[in-house]
């Protein structure tokens, strides 16, 4: 893995979030985009070279809704970039990880993405993120 990508943060209200980060980290977001396939609408901060990703639900039966509702508003998942998917995916299944996926998705901010089931990672959701070089 090559760095953090990014820290998904879950939250009730998208716009109230992104006035809380901006005044918290001092600029605004840089994009909004909403991934149908999971029923969430996102939205980025750069901070460094890493970033923060808010995530609100579009759907009641969303992952996001439901770690909402059992867990209430925050950190949801840490995102590792990495060069090859399907290559670090093969390689955590060898080590003994769960995937969530069995082949990458196409996520949020162009990127491939897979995950690690967290009752194998420490209790913890792991992204993996690929950039998607066929621009999607």
């Amino acid at each position: 893995m090559d760095k953090i990508e990014h820290i998904g943060i879950a939250v009730k209200n998208l716009e109230a979030s992104n006035k809380l980060y901006e005044k918290l980290l001092g600029k605004p977001h840089y994009k909004i985009e909403e991934v149908l396939s999971e029923g969430v609408k996102t939205s980025f901060f750069e901070v460094g070279p890493n970033k923060i990703e808010l995530l609100e639900a579009t759907k009641a039966d969303s992952p996001i809704a439901k770690f909402i509702e059992k867990k209430g508003e925050g950190i949801h998942h840490i995102a590792f970039a990495v060069e090859n998917i399907e290559k670090e995916m093969a390689r955590l299944e060898k080590e003994g990880f769960v995937l969530l996926n069995k082949i990458p998705k196409q996520g949020a901010d162009n990127k491939l993405v897979a995950f690690v089931h967290p009752k194998t990672a420490g209790g913890v959701l792991v992204e993996l993120c690929q950039e998607n070089n066929n621009k999607v």
